[in-house]
């Protein structure tokens, strides 16, 4: 298992690449490139760039098909990790799994384990990989930025308020999922103006109870009638229960990462 992180592509706010510990062949980061960055219009909208240029590459190289989006907030793995990839540094950094038919191994599986357990893809097939991803990249990244996920008011306002641009909905002790209020099917569907305000509510999610962060997973719906849902578990050092463990046994996060 390799110990550098390899760039795969470079965009204006962030960047691709492969992490320390890949934990399958699908597993890309979306890495802020200067963490002082802030989290803005312009920002959120090349975001959504490199997710779309990533899923792009994962789908011509490996297959993909289905992805599921995996990130901390104010939260720093700890630990054995079980249930979440370990941390990388901490500049904001989003983990994207691409899914196909026929894996080897699969995000959920490498994820049940501790992370001393958790044997990823071999090197010397991951540079032939990065190498095909790399090069689906380059031919994959349109010409024009604007029309690409770079117009970053995506037909809504900028001053539109968040809460009229996703629910928040309390799904158990600590646990809250975040949705658009919009039909939206996929994250290529979603707007740089609902990213802020999933954010933001993200941002405004109370810290009580000793909690000093939160484990956040991004699903897509399995059925064209259901919303993407952000699940936010909330986390503590202190914590007895790794909430992680509940989460990936249920039967919506199951089918995306088992």
């Amino acid at each position: 298992m390799t110990l550098e992180r390899r760039l795969l592509y470079r965009s204006a706010f962030w960047e691709i690449a492969r992490p320390r510990h890949p934990l399958t062949a699908g597993h890309i980061l979306i890495r802020l490139s200067d963490p002082s960055t802030e989290f803005g219009l312009a920002s959120a909208s090349d975001w959504l760039f490199c997710h779309n240029l990533a899923r792009a590459a994962l789908r011509d190289v490996l297959g993909a098909t289905r992805h599921a989006v995996m990130f901390a907030h104010r939260w720093h793995p700890l630990g054995s990790a079980i249930g979440e990839p370990v941390a990388e540094s901490s500049t904001p950094t989003f983990h994207l799994f691409g899914r196909w038919d026929g894996e080897s191994t699969t995000p959920g599986a490498q994820l049940s384990l501790p992370a001393h357990h958790r044997r990823g893809e071999p090197d010397h097939r991951l540079e032939a990989i990065d190498a095909a991803v790399r090069e689906a990249l380059r031919l994959n990244r349109p010409t024009s930025m604007v029309s690409s996920g770079h117009d970053v008011s995506h037909g809504v306002e900028p001053s539109a308020e968040s809460g009229s641009l996703v629910r928040t909905v309390q799904a158990g002790t600590h646990h809250t999922v975040i949705e658009p209020t919009r039909a939206v099917t996929a994250i290529r569907e979603i707007r740089a103006s609902e990213l802020l305000a999933i954010a933001a509510s993200l941002a405004e999610l109370p810290l009580t109870g000793g909690l000093s962060g939160f484990s956040c997973l991004a699903l897509e719906p399995k059925t064209a009638d259901a919303p993407i849902r952000v699940h936010a578990l909330g986390r503590s050092a202190a914590e007895t229960t790794n909430p992680l463990e509940d989460l990936l046994r249920s039967p919506e996060v199951s089918l995306a990462l088992l």
